[in-house]
């Protein structure tokens, strides 16, 4: 029984799936014909690209429009897209492009800067501390210049390094550090702002 028991595992080890295709090895089964590889490439990073998009756009409905603008764009173009390069890097300079080309139409259009207001998410106000600190952090990154609010979801929200930044905004690497250094200053005074506020709130 107990060699049994034992032996048990061994065969379940036997069963191993095949590991996800990678990134490069999808855009190949693509360009070959098979469109439902590319649509793995959307399942994969149409959470990340929308959220910088909602970031840019600070509209749902707008960032909605300009993922899938992005992403249509991205495939239409996708034999331009260089071996060896990074994915994700190249769909969100492709969908940057298409938030800053709507931002200037929408500007064009009404003739008016476009409002910083909070993010209209926040839970009540008796929710935990820990969420009402991410509401304010949200709120914060909300409020801030374009400029800076995109730099700060490219590298904290999405984790991406100063050379990938200035490869999607298409700003010299010193600019983008300088960008990210003065997004924190700004992020800690609102927060700091903010905190002492609700401490004052009766």
């Amino acid at each position: 029984m107990a060699v049994a028991i034992l032996a048990e595992p061994r065969s379940v080890r036997h069963i191993v799936e095949a590991p996800p295709l990678t990134d490069d090895e999808l855009i190949r089964a693509a360009l070959a014909g098979r469109a439902e590889a590319f649509g793995t490439l959307v399942e994969r990073y149409e959470r990340a690209v929308y959220h910088l998009a909602l970031r840019t756009m600070r509209d749902v409905e707008e960032a909605k429009d300009a993922t899938q603008e992005g992403f249509f764009k991205a495939y239409r173009a996708l034999h331009t897209f260089r071996p060896g390069a990074k994915f994700s890097t190249w769909i969100f300079t492709i969908v940057y492009r298409v938030c800053c080309d709507r931002l200037a139409r929408r500007k064009r259009f009404s003739g008016d800067e476009l409002p910083d207001r909070a993010d209209g998410t926040a839970g009540p106000e008796a929710i935990a501390e820990q969420a009402d600190d991410a509401r304010r952090l949200r709120a914060a990154i909300e409020a801030l210049p374009e400029k800076y609010r995109v730099v700060v979801t490219l590298f904290h929200l999405q984790g991406k390094q100063y050379e990938e930044i200035a490869a999607v905004l298409d700003l010299p690497l010193g600019t983008v550090k300088t960008h990210l250094f003065r997004a924190k200053e700004l992020l800690r005074k609102a927060l700091d702002d903010t905190a002492h506020a609700h401490k004052e709130t009766p």
